[in-house]
This record gives structure tokens, sequence and C-alpha cells, in this order.
């Protein structure tokens, strides 16, 4: 995790230091001013990893009970540690170098600090309104879908709402006592952020048991299917009630959008035929890299119950690659846009579906017993992986889903044509949904070899 953090933060140095070059080399016009113009979308993806993985403060008021404090010493003292948030300081490691490039460049010193001052602000005043809106998914995703809607529109050439929110961080710079509205701003977030907060610390409310409303969803229609009817019950129902597997279903939904990277011709490391294999496994792919690479850790609350029952291993796992299959299907048609870019992209995107069901879905499943990382269901904590998820097994199994359909691909585009090279990467997935009943032997085989070791991580705390 130390050295994770190093990389990280050398990498956002060489980008605060390297972005006013590489747009300057690009010859995309004033550096500064490209910069603030796409600086909205910055700001509203900072919001959203936030919303998705910021913890926000618990204090323990039971042991206060006895002390002289005050209901504004512990709301204060709550919120601020939201303030010295990891999620407030790290784009310090951008900002600033980029700040420091524009000094030597030879901008207005004066204009630098206070744009950089008006960018903290604005930082820190997305640390309240998380705080705000934390739990309320409704205003969100509403305003976060309106985003999309805007960059999507903007993609299009439909409509730019840079040409509105640019000029206002140009002003930070062009006019340094603008500054000043963004600290205001923050002034009062942070002001309504302690004011909620202390009108709603009821004492009663913080120490009283929290009563809901039982809802029973019994999905029925998928009684037909026996036992795999009943484990994707279980999983859908995990699926919509918990935190966790709610985020995971929207990570693999972004997924989909992956493709623009390749297909649009925006980044021209990706012009490569063979990268478009790539996008194709990632963008049908995505519910089964978050979700499925977790298996069985999503049942780690339960998995000794479950094991303790006549349950058989292989209409578990069954299960799971039913609803990997499902999500691949639908993130398939979901994808269907990419027609626009051409029947060639669109083709990469069917294949490289084909090849998820038929190889990479037994993958997921086979790594996933080697990974023993208990999930907390109800907190986004490590939603993006754990350290535990990576080991050898785990690494080696990384080939075959990534590199192996890429040689494929370019086995047939290389040595015939690009047709060959998309029949060749589909014939693996097809011929791995052939010997299915064999694979799976092979990994309930698996499954069963590591169980109790499996118990017994799940047994610690997530």
């Amino acid at each position: 995790m130390f050295f994770g953090a190093l990389y990280f933060m050398a990498v956002f140095l060489a980008m605060g230091v390297g972005a006013f070059y590489i747009i300057k080399k690009g010859g995309w016009g004033d550096p500064l001013e490209v910069f603030n113009q796409f600086l909205i979308y910055y700001l509203v993806g900072d919001l959203y990893l936030r919303y998705m993985l910021q913890k926000m403060p618990i204090t323990n008021i039971k042991p206060l009970l006895y002390l002289p404090v005050e209901k504004n010493q512990v709301v204060a003292y709550s919120l601020g540690k939201t303030v010295i948030s990891f999620f407030n300081w790290s784009h310090a490691f951008f900002f600033l170098p980029f700040a420091v490039v524009l000094l030597i460049e030879g901008y207005n010193p004066t204009g630098v600090i206070a744009w950089q001052l008006g960018i903290m602000a604005l930082i820190f005043c997305n640390n309240f309104i998380n705080v705000l809106v934390n739990n309320k998914d409704q205003i969100f995703y509403a305003v976060l879908a309106l985003i999309i809607v805007l960059g999507a529109c903007q993609y299009f050439n439909l409509f730019n709402i840079t040409q509105y929110t640019a000029p206002l961080f140009n002003a930070l710079y062009q006019n340094p006592l603008t500054a000043l509205l963004p600290w205001a701003m923050l002034l009062a977030l942070a002001v309504s952020a302690f004011t909620y907060f202390r009108r709603h610390m009821y004492l009663d409310a913080g120490l009283a048991s929290k009563k809901s409303v039982a809802k029973t969803e019994d999905y029925t229609w998928l009684n037909r299917f026996g036992n795999l009817g009943t484990f994707l019950k279980n999983d859908i129902k995990l699926i919509k009630r918990n935190k966790r597997s709610k985020t995971s279903v929207i990570m693999s939904f972004f997924f989909i959008f992956y493709g623009l990277l390749f297909f649009s011709g925006s980044v021209s490391a990706y012009d490569g035929p063979v990268w478009k294999i790539f996008a194709g496994i990632f963008i049908s792919g995505g519910f089964l890299f978050s979700f499925g690479q977790f298996v069985p850790s999503w049942d780690s609350a339960y998995y000794p119950l479950m094991m303790s029952q006549n349950i058989k291993y292989k209409e578990y796992l069954n299960s799971k690659w039913f609803l990997m299959v499902i999500a691949t299907i639908i993130s398939t048609i979901l994808a269907s846009f990419y027609l626009y870019f051409g029947l060639d992209a669109y083709l990469a995107v069917i294949v490289g579906a084909i090849y998820n069901i038929g190889v990479n879905s037994y993958l997921v499943l086979w790594g996933g017993a080697y990974i023993k990382t208990p999930i907390d269901l109800s907190s986004n904590k490590k939603a993006f992986g754990d350290k535990q998820a990576f080991n050898s097994k785990t690494l080696l199994l990384t080939l075959p889903k990534l590199i192996l359909p890429l040689g494929f691909y370019a086995l047939g585009h290389y040595l015939i044509n690009p047709t060959a090279g998309y029949i060749f990467v589909a014939m693996a997935g097809v011929l791995g949904f052939a010997f299915k009943n064999k694979v799976f032997k092979r990994i309930e085989h698996i499954y069963k070899k590591e169980k109790y070791k499996t118990l017994a991580a799940y047994k610690q705390k997530a």
C-alpha cells in the first residue's frame, strides 16, 4: 500500500509537470485555458469518486456523555476529519506542480496564485457537497446523469457546456479578486453542513436502534430453474440491497464507454488494430471483471452457513456464471452505439463478448478461489480491489484473460486478414463454451480444495 501510494504520487507529479508541455506541444492553444476548459469534468469526476469511496466521519458519542463537551464541538470535530481527508490533499500533487510550471513559463504570479487558491477552494467545496448529499442517491445520480449527457453533447458537437464554465475558471487567473468567490462558496457550504448536522444531532436518534419496514421480493419466476434459480434470487437481492455490490454494477456500466478511447481516435497509442479486441473485452466484460472476480467473496458474510448446507459447488458456481453471462449480453446490447464508429468497431465488442462468455467467465471464477478477501457489503472500502487479491496465481490467470485474445486476433489479422482475426477470437470463445462441463469440474475441484482456507480467511475482519 505504501509503495502504491508513492507510485500514484509520482504519477500525479509527472502529470502536473507534463500537462503544460503536452498541451503546448499538441498545439491545442494556451495550456491554462485548455486546462480550464475541461476543469468542470475534473471536479465532477472528483465528486463522483468521493461519493463512491470517501467514508463519512463517524463519532462515538457515548463516551462523551459524561464530559462537558458541547454539540458544536462534536460536529466541528467530525466535519474537521473530512477536511484532512486524502481526497482533499491528494490533488495538491497535481495542481501545485502545474502552477509551478506556469510560473516558470512566465505567467503572472498573482494570477497563478489566485487561480491555485480558487481551485483549492473548489476541491474543498466538493468535500462539503459530498457530506451534504451523501446517501441521497436520487440527487447525486440525477446530477451525474446530467453531466454525462452534457459530456456526450459536447463530444457530438451538439452543445458545449465548457463555453460557459471555462470563462469562470479563466477569471480566477485574469482577475485575481474573483478567487474570493470560491472561498465564499466554501464558507457557505461549511456553515450549511455544520448547521445541518447540528440541527439533526439528537441523542435519541443517534442511540436508538434503526427500524425499517421489511420488504419481500420473491422472484417466483426463477423457481422454474430449481436450485439455480434459488442462487440467482440471492445474487439479485445482494446486488439490489447493498452499497458495495451496487458500486460494482455502476462501475461495470461505465466500462461500456471505455471503448471511446480506442474507437474515436482520441488516443493515438490505441490506433493499432489489435487494440480493438482489448477494448471489446472490457466493454462487454465490465460486470464480469468487477463482480465475477470476487466470487465467492460476495457471500463471505454467510459463507460458513452455506458450506454447512447440502449445497453442490457446481450449482453455486453455475448460478454465478449465468449471472455474468446475462450481464455480458446486456452490456453488448447497450454498447450497440459503437455502430456509429462502423461495423468493425461493434464486431470487436461482439467477439469480445463471445470470448468473455466462453473463456473469461471461467477464468474469473477460477481466480476467485484464490482471492480470500471478505467483503463488507455495506461499505465501498476497497471497492477497487485489495492487496490480498493479487498473488501469483491470480496474476497468471490474467494473461489468458487479456493477452491471449490479443494474440489470437493478431495471428489471424497479420497472417490472413482482419476477419480471420475476429473468427479466431470468437472460435476460442465457442470452444470454451463447448467444454464448459469439463472446465467446471476442474474449477469445482479447486474450490473444494481451497474450501477450508477460504472459511478461515472469512473469519478475519474485512
